[in-house]
């Protein structure tokens, strides 16, 4: 049975005081109760006060992309074993917003993911259609193109692998696809892996990402195929996002 997932990604959003503080609480809530693994994805800035704040929590840190090389003349870029050495624990690679806003593209975005895994960290592969797509029927198209070159790669461990799906029609919009319609897109996405992959397609966790709230979240979360969710918004309240892991 695959264990539900809960990642927060606060995107570029907080102060020290403020991260420093929902990061206590958070942490704080986390109780025997919560059955989901949770993980919050916080700004290069703050992974290090992640660390120092969460030291052994349950609560693991992640951080928002990654550069596909190691090491090199590369202004800006953050490498995966600089990651590792705060102890991150996940990256997001391919988030919608990092496609449309920073032109990344799927064959540098599986470059990435295995740079990451070479490290050690745990890459969460974003994938989704825009409203045009949607409106358009290509939602399934879109998709497939965004996975083939990921599920073909024989450097990328599916086993050290988190998928999410997010409509980016439905992120930060407040609009939501229906639990149905995402269940229906994330059993199209197991199918491809099974496809590729059989015995890791059961496994392999897909979250859900797209103005997850503490309203829709249960709704979300018992479809059969959606194993928890990539949180934006609701991830900078921490009563909210709290709530969405009991829910998971």
């Amino acid at each position: 049975m695959r264990q539900a997932l809960v990642i927060g990604n606060w995107k570029m959003n907080g102060s020290l005081q403020q991260s420093s503080e929902l990061l206590h609480t958070i942490d704080s809530a986390i109780n025997d109760k919560i059955s989901a693994e949770i993980g919050v994805c916080v700004p290069f800035v703050y992974i290090d006060l992640a660390r120092r704040v969460l030291g052994s929590s349950k609560l693991k840190t992640g951080a928002q992309t990654l550069s596909e090389f190691k090491s090199g003349a590369y202004t800006g870029e953050v490498s995966a074993d600089m990651l590792t050495e705060f102890d991150c624990h996940w990256v997001l690679v391919g988030h919608s917003e990092r496609r449309q806003l920073f032109s990344e593209k799927n064959a540098a975005l599986v470059l990435k993911v295995i740079a990451a895994q070479k490290a050690g960290l745990t890459p969460v592969y974003c994938v989704g259609e825009t409203e045009a797509e949607y409106k358009a029927g290509d939602r399934f198209k879109v998709i497939d193109g965004q996975l083939q070159g990921l599920l073909t790669n024989k450097e990328v461990d599916l086993k050290m692998l988190v998928l999410a799906y997010e409509p980016v029609w439905a992120i930060g919009t407040g609009m939501t696809a229906s639990p149905e319609d995402a269940q229906e897109v994330h059993a199209f996405i197991r199918e491809l892996i099974k496809n590729k992959a059989e015995s890791t397609a059961d496994k392999i966790r897909i979250l859900y990402g797209g103005s997850v709230n503490a309203n829709n979240a249960a709704s979300l979360f018992v479809q059969q195929d959606i194993d928890g969710g990539l949180i934006g918004g609701a991830s900078l309240d921490a009563k909210a996002f709290i709530s969405i892991c009991q829910k998971a």
